[in-house]
């Protein structure tokens, strides 16, 4: 009997050993009780990655209780929460170098630390120390509805910025994360613009597509896109040498560009500027296009939609049904044909296409 009663003890300590094993192992490949997520946000071209495990509330009091105020935490479970940024960032107006960093916050009632550790390999925060802080700040923590599961979310996500929230229980806590992301896509460029990329036309024109869009290094931008006719003269590359001269208040020069491009466009290319022009509310401008390139090119099936626009701007309908009818053979797919039937039916109803 006393022998049967201690086996029944010793076994139960043992049952409990395996359970806890099969939940919290470090040898195995097993479930874990707080389970393992990874969220990823690009800005600019710059990725941050928070990698971190999820543990749940559980109808247990987490603020002030299971994490204590004023003692540092590990910011999720298991080994070190990390976050990684593939360029240098500002934390909440702060620099901080591009790396792996383990994550850890102070928690506090009115005012939280977030804490970017050089050390990204320890376990929790057992064994973090200050002197491996490359970066501390501080945020506000604020209400949030309840998150059974921790979560890291990017929020306010901008061109150049986003916000890291961290959520749980019925507490967020946000911290800012921005990037310079003129400056780090220049430095890109000019390091892939040294492979292969040089060779062809198409690197140095989106290289200065980037600079021009962005307003910033206009004379670079020009350099570039000269590099990119030399490697091959196009249209692409040579209306968007007259968009430059353009910013540049180069009129005469922007128009000189943007005539030799025309001249060198396929009918498609025509139209698509045409609507580009159309987009930037230059109608007469696209009318004109659509009229020069019917008249060049009268058998293609753009040339046959442009005309459609340019009939429908005039309250022309009928005109611009025939013309729209006259492309549908010519267009390449059912797509397309399904586009120009679309428009078809907008038109008999004398409704202006171009709206």
């Amino acid at each position: 009997m006393h022998r049967a009663r201690r086996l029944l003890i010793v076994l139960s300590g043992f049952l409990s050993l395996v359970s806890l094993c099969h939940t919290q192992t470090l040898m195995l490949d097993l479930p874990l009780q707080s389970q393992h997520a990874m969220v990823t946000q690009r800005i600019g071209i710059t990725d941050i990655t928070v990698n971190y495990h999820r543990p749940l509330v559980n109808s247990r009091e987490i603020w002030g209780k299971l994490v204590p105020y004023g003692q540092v935490w590990r910011a999720g479970a298991n080994e070190n929460t990390t976050v990684t940024f593939t360029d240098p960032v500002t934390i909440e107006g702060q620099p901080l170098d591009k790396g792996t960093y383990g994550l850890h916050m102070i928690p506090g009632e009115n005012q939280w630390t977030v804490i970017f550790s050089k050390m990204s390999t320890a376990w929790g925060s057992f064994s973090y120390k200050q002197d491996e802080d490359a970066l501390r700040v501080t945020v506000k923590p604020h209400a949030a509805e309840f998150h059974d599961a921790l979560t890291y979310d990017f929020d306010d996500v901008k061109p150049d910025s986003t916000v890291i929230t961290l959520t749980w229980d019925k507490v967020a806590v946000p911290f800012k994360v921005a990037v310079n992301v003129n400056d780090i896509v220049e430095a890109s460029i000019h390091r892939q613009i040294r492979g292969l990329n040089q060779y062809y036309w198409e690197g140095w024109d989106d290289a200065a597509g980037y600079f021009l869009a962005a307003k910033m290094n206009l004379d670079e931008a020009l350099k570039d896109e000269d590099q990119s006719i030399k490697v091959e003269e196009r249209f692409d590359n040579l209306i968007n040498k007259s968009h430059i001269l353009e910013a540049m208040g180069r009129k005469d020069a922007a128009t000189e560009f943007r005539n030799k491009a025309l001249e060198k466009a396929s009918p498609q290319q025509l139209y698509f500027y045409g609507r580009q022009l159309q987009g930037e509310k230059k109608q007469e401008e696209a009318f004109a296009v659509y009229r020069s390139t019917a008249k060049k090119y009268p058998d293609e099936w753009t040339s046959h939609v442009g005309l459609a626009r340019v009939y429908s701007s005039e309250g022309d309908f009928d005109k611009a049904v025939r013309e729209m009818q006259a492309a549908l053979p010519g267009a390449p797919d059912d797509a397309n044909k399904s586009n120009l039937q679309n428009y078809i039916k907008r038109l008999q109803s004398k409704d202006d296409i171009n709206r």
